[in-house]
């Protein structure tokens, strides 16, 4: 693929002439794809009592090439994720023309942030106090935009289990939201979770996305402009929507089954 498919190219009509096979064949499943994704959005939406743009898709791009994610910009995607700084680095880099808003999503170490900030529109990911002082830090020098950054929720610490994952705890949310909102160089855009996999809301997605909506209730009335509830992927983003989710990040349905970078 040509650098050309790396400008910003919305509506571009002759966009697909310039694919070869390969390229035009993965395109067209890509496409495919989002319209089964969107319909599901849609019809959840609908079965909401939601206007359909009360949701954003931010498509997973995580260990899918940079020639995906320009694909998937041509085809009006607007927001991607990814989990790794050392693969979405310099996937972001080499998509840097493109009309696209980069979420990072995955754990991150403080070593990494740096990088991360230098492409990154919004961190899902912020679960430690620590985190919070070295993007800040980062952010204020690079004299770039502020960051949103939006406190994960590890719904399993709820119950006293789940201590190794990457979270917080729902009754340190709130605490951390506050030092967020205070911190130079960053703005508190919200809230995001994972269905967990142990605890008593283990299985139910619907009981977990309820109770993140409480909790992202209680974050909005002490922040008003943190609006922001990420939640669902790609087994569970009905039941997301249902609950009140504002972003949903849809990975293997829209890019198939996760295969390394080659």
């Amino acid at each position: 693929m040509t650098n050309d498919i790396y400008d910003a190219f919305p509506g571009r009509p002759d966009f697909s002439a310039a694919l070869t096979d390969g390229q035009l064949a993965r395109y067209e499943q890509l496409g495919t794809n989002l319209e089964v994704v969107e319909r599901r959005i849609a019809d959840a939406c609908a079965a909401a009592g939601r206007p359909r743009d009360a949701v954003q898709l931010v498509v997973v791009t995580k260990t899918y090439p940079a020639e995906d994610t320009a694909l998937l910009a041509a085809l009006g995607v607007t927001d991607v994720a990814e989990n790794r700084d050392q693969d979405a680095a310099p996937k972001a880099e080499q998509c840097s023309r493109l009309p696209l808003t980069w979420h990072f999503v995955g754990q991150l170490q403080t070593n990494k942030v740096r990088s991360v900030v230098s492409y990154a529109d919004l961190v899902h990911s912020v679960d430690r106090a620590r985190l919070v002082e070295s993007l800040s830090a980062a952010v204020l020098k690079s004299e770039r935009a502020p960051l949103g950054c939006l406190v994960q929720v590890a719904l399993d610490k709820e119950a006293g289990e789940g201590e190794g994952r990457a979270g917080v705890a729902p009754e340190d949310v709130l605490a951390l939201a506050d030092r967020i909102a205070d911190t130079p160089g960053l703005q508190l855009a919200g809230v995001m979770t994972v269905a967990p996999l142990v605890g008593p809301l283990a299985g139910d997605p619907a009981r977990a996305f309820d109770r993140l909506a409480e909790i992202a209730t209680a974050v909005r009335a002490a922040h008003p402009a943190a609006t922001m509830v990420s939640a669902g992927m790609s087994g569970d983003l009905e039941q997301a929507v249902a609950a009140g989710a504002t972003h949903v990040r849809v990975g293997t349905a829209v890019l198939g089954v996760r295969s390394p970078l080659g």
